[in-house]
């Protein structure tokens, strides 16, 4: 195997071409997951230096690991290669040598297991469910308040809106206009998966960015939120369902989204609950001491 090292996540549709092969199989680290983390860091390089374990044959991507400094690591492993769990970890751990807190599916066995191996333990505290449901079935009917518009975005004005629309949902200043119109040209952004609820006053109250794997045939809702001023008015649930409607409409099969499990922040998984999905799996923060 060969080791590829870069300063920032600068070889994303490598390993998103990992992510199409095993996460049907591990349930966790889907292609728009890696989109959407590189549309929040692929400007900061020295905060997420990245390694890309490849074959030695065909020059495939069997591993990768994705430090988020000071102590943060995401990471995928190809089953097929379990070796790979503890080659990824070490490299993190040369270059993040203080704590290092590393969030896994419990579905990711291979990951588990090479994590205890190192003597890493499982933290108690905030955790995420991966939820899932089938698209054989139609969606629900969309439906909204009087007063609400559901569209996709229509120009750099909106992409402008769209960004504030999720600053004011989140409370947070990373999401800008021009970094999700940098998304909107990354792979496999789609505009027919981006969609928006338009309020009576003719501003964003709520939006679903959703990211399509036809490999997989597979949707995933990351991120999805709602203005402070529009919430309790089922705007999340109907901007959702359509873009359910528009997975099914591109073939896909299965949704899938990731939510607090905790009871610290019990609304969104109840949210999704209600539109049909089930809990599949939860993750684990693993964590070396120093």
């Amino acid at each position: 195997m060969l080791r590829h090292e870069y300063a920032g996540p600068v070889e994303l549709r490598s390993m998103q071409s990992l992510s199409e092969r095993v996460s049907a199989r591990t349930g966790y680290r889907l292609v728009g997951d890696l989109a959407w983390n590189w549309c929040l860091s692929h400007d900061q390089p020295r905060e997420h230096p990245t390694a890309l374990w490849t074959d030695g044959a065909g020059g495939e991507v069997v591993a990768w690991g994705w430090l988020e400094l000071p102590d943060g690591l995401m990471l995928q492993v190809d089953p097929d290669h379990p070796d790979l769990a503890e080659e990824v970890l070490a490299w993190a751990e040369g270059v993040a040598p203080g704590v290092l807190n590393v969030e896994v599916c419990q579905t990711e066995t291979v990951l588990v297991d090479a994590l205890v191996r190192r003597g890493y333990a499982p933290e108690d505290g905030p955790f995420m469910v991966c939820l899932g449901r089938s698209l054989v079935t139609p969606p629900e009917k969309v439906e909204l308040p009087p007063g609400y518009l559901l569209r996709g975005l229509d120009g750099p004005e909106d992409v402008e809106r769209r960004a504030a629309v999720h600053r004011a949902a989140f409370g947070s200043t990373r999401v800008t206009g021009a970094r999700h119109a940098r998304m909107m040209r990354t792979w496999p952004y789609d505009p027919a998966f981006d969609l928006v609820v338009e309020g009576p006053d003719g501003e964003f109250a709520a939006y679903c960015q959703g990211w399509y794997d036809p490999a997989n045939r597979t949707g995933e809702f990351e991120p999805v939120g709602t203005h402070p001023d529009h919430r309790r008015r089922g705007l999340s649930g109907a901007v959702c369902l359509a873009v359910l409607h528009a997975f099914a409409a591109a073939g896909g099969e299965r949704a899938v989204v990731y939510a607090r499990g905790d009871d610290a922040y019990p609304v969104p998984k109840r949210l999704y609950e209600s539109m049909g999905f089930t809990v599949q799996a939860r993750t684990l923060t693993y964590t070396r001491p120093v």
